[in-house]
């Protein structure tokens, strides 16, 4: 996944699209976001082993291995390479065990002109939502 995302689309149309529960959640806890970056609360849907049902989650972007002792120390691992991520001790149980959707409708790639960085932002027509498959801590 990329390093910046957004989503601004409805909370709404994501439960009728990816087909979740708001669970706890309220409608007016999720604000429209231009810039979600690494570290931050993002929402997530994950199925739950109980019941199977597909819930809404706020989940903190970043793997924190079982090992760290302090968050702060694994904010730069939130990206694996998909060749490797299977056999890399920090995202091997993960990848196996725990995996959610994350919920998007655009995201930036950085293209360096001369010594500034120049964020690009990236759609689907007509800003449709999609989501990123990955493994969560």
């Amino acid at each position: 996944m990329c390093g910046r995302f957004t989503l601004r689309t409805p909370l709404t149309v994501l439960a009728q699209r990816f087909l979740f529960e708001l669970g706890p959640h309220k409608l007016a806890d999720f604000a429209p976001r231009q810039n979600i970056v690494p570290t931050q609360q993002v929402p997530v849907v994950r199925q739950l082993a109980e019941s199977g049902q597909q819930q809404l989650a706020m989940l903190y972007w970043g793997l924190v291995p079982s090992w760290a002792k302090d968050i702060k120390a694994t904010a730069t691992m939130i990206n694996a390479r998909c060749e490797t991520a299977a056999e890399k001790p920090a995202f091997r149980t993960a990848l196996s065990r725990r995996r959610c959707l994350i919920l998007a409708d655009g995201f930036y790639e950085w293209k360096k002109e001369g010594k500034r960085k120049i964020p690009h932002l990236f759609e689907l027509p007509g800003s449709e939502p999609f989501a990123s498959f990955i493994s969560t801590f």
